[in-house]
């Protein structure tokens, strides 16, 4: 027992409370105990600023194989089949699952109402409250939590993996509000901590994103894989002293068209899909149009739409602009890229499994390589659903202790090594993390800038004092993980889905393999 008499001993310990997270708990309390630990509180989290949907081929039209191909397209050459099979199956049932824990998706005439994103050849999209899918599968979710039996631990940070003979027997929590380290033991850990927007000075995620599970798991000896690929959303609000927020693709899916400072529809002179194209497509047109006219913005015109439908289709998105004195009926939006999805991360295979036995992972801190180079709209809340549900059937039984097994490619493997310190290395702290991520491990890459970033990042972590809270156990972590994503970028001399190479422009079939980080 814990100084305050908190039971320390659960038969399942996940890291986490978003849609993973909660999803995971929920089904793990039928077979055992469960504490669920959070840095925040439990509604502090990614999933609720998910404002596109949840795709899944339920539409009379579609079919789970129609959904599997454009999954497959989008990824660019490193999805693995299987675990795109088993994402595009499984949805319906899924979907279900989420109707009955009670989540209010959109419907029409008493039919879940479906819309079209970019990328997807069918209407599949599902919404709940318009442009706030996220927030109600979220507040959903957590309110069942709060009414089980699962033991919540909030602003608690998780700071070391704890291992026995090579396998998991618990975790060491940072308690904020104590300024104490617990450990406790657990049967089997999930890691579902989310991504880790906060690298990049802008981004469309939560404070929290900071890559902690990654770290957690890299520190551990775990795999980690797929780092270099970071998808930036194209169109987030860009308003100065705005916190960059997500005007969500369905926005253009609905036909809203993207306009340049003068006013001209661009999207047609870099790609025939015009403003559907994929989003790594549409970010660098983006940036390209903005050099060209010499501004840090674009715009999303709606204005053609007739305003109802924008206020009933995007009241999120609407209410939100209108505070910021954008009426969106009658002005167009102002948009630029931001980092916004994590499509590496912990290496596991479909069932959540991990190089080290008793860990698993789920949800964007996972890397199952279901979204290859370039994650399909809408497919991340799925990614979550489906296979956080394969974590607990998988690995129910007491006493196993499972360890990946090789199911999909291994890949390259490498290892973080020394570099020379450069000349006046700047003094480590978030504000200049970000912005060296942006201007030199962004959307467009080469390896001048890249070796820079390296450079200074390998410095840091070398100057960075030992960590003793929640900033700077945070810092800790994405001066990491922006070592892995900026090592994975100058490794990979392509470019290929959301990796992109201005000295390396085209992709090469000698490159469709995956870069697999360990200690």
């Amino acid at each position: 027992m814990r100084d305050d008499g908190l039971k320390t001993d659960y038969d399942y310990i996940i890291v986490g409370s978003g849609i993973a997270g909660l999803y995971t708990a929920l089904l793990a309390e039928e077979r055992g105990s469960v504490l669920v630990i959070t840095k925040g509180s439990i509604n502090d989290c990614n999933t609720r600023f998910a404002q596109g949907g949840i795709a899944a081929a339920i539409g009379r039209d579609d079919s789970t194989d129609m959904h599997y191909q454009d999954t497959i397209a989008a990824g660019d050459g490193l999805c693995d089949t299987e675990a795109v099979r088993i994402l595009a199956d499984e949805a319906p049932d899924r979907i279900t699952e989420l109707v009955n824990f009670g989540v209010p998706f959109d419907t029409v005439d008493g039919e879940i109402a479906l819309t079209r994103e970019a990328a997807h050849s069918m209407p599949r999209i599902l919404h709940a409250g318009g442009d706030a899918t996220g927030e109600h599968i979220e507040v959903t979710l957590s309110s069942r939590v709060r009414s089980s039996k699962i033991r919540v631990l909030e602003d608690s940070l998780a700071t070391e993996i704890v291992l026995e003979k090579g396998a998991v027997a618990g975790i060491k929590v940072l308690d904020s509000r104590r300024g104490k380290v617990d450990r406790f033991s657990c049967r089997l850990l999930v890691l579902a901590t989310g991504g880790v927007g906060q690298l990049f000075k802008f981004n469309t995620n939560s404070e929290v994103a900071t890559g902690d599970g990654v770290a957690l798991a890299f520190n551990a000896g775990a795999e980690v894989t797929d780092m270099e690929f970071y998808q930036f959303h194209p169109t987030a609000l860009r308003i100065p002293g705005v916190t960059p927020f997500l005007i969500s693709e369905a926005v253009r899916g609905e036909g809203g068209i993207l306009r340049n400072e003068n006013g001209y529809a661009f999207m047609k002179d870099y790609t025939s899909s015009g403003d559907l194209a994929p989003r790594d497509v549409v970010a660098r047109s983006i940036l390209y149009e903005m050099q060209k006219t010499n501004s840090d913005r674009v715009y999303i015109d709606v204005t053609h739409m007739s305003p109802r439908t924008i206020t009933t289709r995007f009241p999120h998105i609407y209410r939100f602009c209108l505070e910021q004195g954008l009426d969106i009926t009658r002005d167009q939006i102002p948009v630029a890229p931001a980092a916004h999805y994590m499509m590496g991360g912990i290496k596991t295979n479909s069932w959540g499994q991990t190089t080290i036995a008793g860990l698993t992972a789920c949800g964007e801190t996972a890397c199952v390589a279901v979204h290859g180079a370039n994650r399909l709209a809408s497919n991340s809340l799925l990614e979550a659903v489906v296979f956080s549900k394969r974590v607990i059937d998988h690995n129910s039984h007491a006493g196993e202790m499972q360890v990946l097994s090789p199911d999909w490619d291994k890949g390259v493997y490498h290892s973080l090594g020394q570099r020379p310190p450069p000349q006046n290395v700047p003094e480590p702290d978030l504000a200049t993390l970000q912005s060296l991520l942006w201007d030199r491990v962004g959307i467009i890459r080469n390896q001048q800038s890249l070796n820079e970033a390296a450079d200074i990042l390998a410095a840091w972590q070398t100057m960075l004092p030992p960590s003793v809270d929640r900033p700077s156990c945070e810092l800790h972590n994405l001066v990491l993980i922006g070592r892995l994503v900026t090592e994975a970028a100058l490794i990979r001399e392509e470019s290929r889905g959301a990796h992109f190479r201005s000295d390396f422009p085209q992709s090469s079939k000698s490159w469709q393999r995956h870069i697999i980080f360990t200690r």
